[in-house]
């Protein structure tokens, strides 16, 4: 199948697409805040520059796209044109993430990921249970847990 766009329209739409303050990321940073809870944005301290982190409480959170980061989910489609180019960038992009990761575990931090899916076509009492237990997560400190995933 052939993209509906001719290439200097698709270059167009592909470089509009923001990887900073993202409509998920303010949510998830409105609700941090509206909490109590202080974060800094994109800390260059630590691997792979995560989204937020809040120092207090020794946690990187990182707000993924589910295409670029390939979840999977219903949102993730692997491009029908193309196809190699995306499937090595998607595939560099996931073993990237794991690495990185691992990096922040390492160095005494606990992580956050939470899936642009769990923002989409969420209803409103779906969104807030899971940020409420995100929230929970981060202030209980629980080592044994050093990652958590939002939509699991």
């Amino acid at each position: 199948m052939t993209d509906v766009h001719d290439r200097q329209t698709r270059s167009r739409n592909m470089a509009a697409i923001k990887s900073r303050n993202t409509k998920p990321e303010l949510l998830v940073r409105k609700e941090l805040h509206r909490r109590g809870l202080r974060y800094s944005l994109r800390n260059k301290l630590l691997p792979g520059r995560p989204d937020l982190v809040l120092t207090k409480y020794r946690v990187a959170v990182f707000v993924h796209g589910c295409f670029w980061h390939k979840h999977n989910c219903r949102y993730f489609k692997l491009p029908q044109t193309n196809t190699q180019f995306w499937f090595n960038k998607i595939t560099l992009n996931t073993e990237r993430d794991d690495e990185v990761i691992q990096q922040i575990m390492s160095l005494g931090y606990r992580v956050l990921v939470i899936w642009e899916c769990a923002f989409k076509g969420a209803n409103k009492e779906k969104l807030d249970a899971a940020l409420r237990n995100a929230i929970e997560w981060v202030k209980s400190k629980d080592s044994n847990l050093n990652l958590l995933i939002i939509p699991n």
